[in-house]
């Protein structure tokens, strides 16, 4: 999964990049509202984490901006502590969840872990594909009751084509989906990771489509 961190506060950011980043999640962090704005109409996004106090193009209207174009980008914001009318105005904008400043960063993670399974369809941490059951709270998998190990980088994997279970997803959407930006994989390298994770989860969960992409259905 994919989330775009738009915070200025660089403190702020980086520590909600790396508190996504440490639960498999691929993080882009920018700070300010035009860059917020251009990356949510031209990336492909999981989710945003959107602070709603800042330069260039203040939150509400990136928000508003990003509604008005048809997106449905699960968006969390950031407000102040104890400003309801800005929450107010954040829920009427169109997000999805708020929290406000300060927070715990594991109340952050599991907020955004709720909008993703809902807006995904599911209503649990649990998402079972055929004889694949993933717990993506705890980040554990299990293949008929049967606990097998897969590495930080196999699990985003595995639970992004089964998030989008029943649809062809490409080459280049899982390996942006999958890799962070700034480590480019070599050509193959999406095929033999795809390789691992079949030998591990029994080569008929993922199916290839030549030309199309990689399908995940139960």
């Amino acid at each position: 999964m994919r989330i775009l961190v738009v915070e200025d506060e660089a403190a702020i950011a980086r520590e909600v990049a790396a508190a996504l980043r440490e639960v498999g999640y691929v993080v882009d962090v920018t700070d300010n509202g035009e860059d917020a704005w251009f990356l949510a109409d031209t990336e492909n996004l999981d989710a945003m984490v959107l602070d709603l106090g800042l330069p260039r193009l203040d939150g509400l209207t990136v928000l508003r901006r990003i509604r008005a174009g048809g997106s449905t980008l699960p968006v969390i914001v950031l407000t102040a502590r104890g400003n309801w009318m800005e929450r107010v105005e954040g829920i009427d904008a169109g997000a999805d969840d708020y929290l406000p400043k300060p927070f715990q960063m594991e109340e952050l993670v599991a907020r955004l872990g709720a909008v993703l399974r809902r807006t995904g369809g599911h209503a649990s941490p649990l998402i079972e594909v055929g004889r694949l059951t993933l717990e993506t709270r705890r980040r554990t998998a299990s293949i008929d009751g049967r606990s097998i190990d897969l590495s930080a980088l196999e699990f985003r994997l595995v639970r992004y084509l089964a998030h989008h279970r029943g649809r062809v997803v490409s080459q280049v959407e899982l390996s942006e989906h999958v890799y962070e930006t700034d480590r480019e994989p070599d050509s193959n390298a999406l095929e033999v990771l795809i390789g691992r994770i079949r030998r591990k989860i029994g080569p008929d969960l993922i199916t290839t489509r030549r030309g199309q992409g990689y399908l995940m259905e139960g």
